[in-house]
């Protein structure tokens, strides 16, 4: 049975079986029916985290002051207009509110229903407050967070008692330019407004405004490219100018990079940048100059890469070696990947990795895609055919305290089967 379906059609029976379903989960009795993957597996999340299921708690919520600066040093404000364009007055007139929350669960923008904003501040859904799923349960804003999948959340698939009332639709909304999570859209309201046509409404607002984010980008590219035009104009020998995110904006006497991995805490001087090697680092407006040295990145030597996956939400990789040290945040498919790679030193295909994280040996031209952008970064330390960490770098993979909580967001098959057979603590 499709209860978000049903629940189109009856609400109040819809309700009435999820209340079952929940209650029999809870019990450890058997269920009149299963709950759907996404929140079978958010409630086992909480199981193991000891989210109290008959406890409404609620953190403390930020006060004005650093909601107001969150909010003007949140990305997200740039497509606040396409959110509001593309959901509040339609929000409005179906009884719901429109949630805008940061990559920490933190709500920052509320607006919508005067009724409905009423109700949720009954709920602790204000300003401010915390909705990261690990404080209050599943729900439509820290469940997208974490799987990194737009969910909608119905009646009695909230985790939390309190929060049985209500209906919610989320979609994660990621920077384009390195896949970070940048915060959540969410779309809300009581039990009646639920619709199942709603998830798909706000995942296609969410993918217009991280449209709006690519177009910002390739903007600030342009106006990079003006300003460095004239200065590699007068240079001889390879230079090339990039964002602070390492984006390539312009290129003299060498070949054009798409994007280069700069280090954490870039400055200018000399400097080691992966790929290029030791390069003559001067600030421009809106990024950095890099001049590479005339003999070119030099020998690789013995690395130590840590792959941290320890947390729910962020990912990273850590490369430290005689040239120095740099990180670089992963996105949800890279961090599969890697880790993937970590577990089969020995090396795997193209069409190995496609069946691993897709079910799918015949999917090798997405795997060979993403396995170029992962190159771009750590392409010194990862060989091919097949793909393989070097054998003289050190791999040292961080785990979640309790293995279970591998990569949440991921379906691929491989992570799936290492969550499985992953002992309890």
């Amino acid at each position: 049975m499709d209860v978000t379906h049903l629940a189109a059609v009856d609400t109040s029976r819809a309700a009435r079986v999820l209340s079952e379903v929940r209650s029999a989960r809870l019990s450890g009795r058997p269920a009149p029916v299963a709950p759907r993957p996404v929140i079978e597996q958010s409630w086992d999340r909480m199981l193991r985290g000891g989210v109290d299921p008959d406890h409404d708690v609620r953190a403390d919520p930020l006060s004005r002051e650093e909601v107001q600066r969150r909010r003007e040093t949140s990305a997200l404000r740039h497509v606040l207009p396409v959110l509001r364009e593309g959901l509040l007055t339609a929000a409005d007139v179906a009884h719901h509110i429109m949630v805008v929350a940061d990559d920490e669960g933190r709500v920052l923008w509320r607006e919508g229903s005067a009724p409905v904003l009423r109700k949720a501040d009954g709920l602790g859904f204000a300003l401010g407050a915390d909705w990261r799923e690990d404080v209050v349960g599943t729900n439509g804003v820290g469940t997208p967070a974490v799987v990194r999948r737009p969910v909608q959340v119905f009646a009695s698939e909230h985790f939390v008692r309190s929060q049985a009332e209500w209906t919610c639709a989320g979609a994660p909304l990621t920077d384009p330019r390195d896949g970070r999570l940048l915060g959540v859209v969410d779309v809300s309201g009581p039990l009646e407004t639920m619709h199942p046509a709603t998830l798909a409404w706000v995942d296609s607002v969410a993918k217009l405004a991280e449209a709006r984010l690519r177009e910002m980008h390739m903007e600030a590219l342009e106006q990079l490219r003006a300003v460095a035009a004239p200065v590699l104009a007068r240079l001889s020998g390879r230079a090339l100018a990039v964002d602070r995110d390492g984006w390539t904006a312009a290129v003299g006497g060498m070949p054009y990079t798409r994007r280069v991995a700069l280090p954490k805490a870039m400055s200018p001087g000399q400097r080691w940048i992966p790929a290029l090697g030791l390069c003559a680092v001067e600030p421009l407006a809106g990024g950095w100059l890099l001049r590479p040295a005339a003999d070119g990145p030099g020998p690789r030597g013995s690395a130590r890469i840590v792959l941290d996956l320890s947390r729910a939400r962020r990912w990273s990789v850590e490369v430290s070696g005689g040239a120095g040290s740099w990180t670089r945040e992963l996105s949800p498919r890279h961090a599969e990947l890697l880790f993937l790679l970590a577990v089969h030193r020995s090396g795997r295909s193209a069409s190995g990795l496609a069946g691993d994280v897709f079910g799918d040996p015949g999917r090798t031209v997405t795997v060979r895609a993403e396995m170029s952008r992962v190159r771009r970064y750590l392409g010194a330390f990862l060989q091919h055919q097949p793909y393989r960490f070097a054998e003289d770098a050190q791999v040292q993979v961080l785990l979640p305290d309790d293995p279970r909580d591998l990569l949440p967001h991921s379906t691929a098959p491989a992570v799936s089967r290492h969550r499985r057979s992953a002992p309890a603590p």
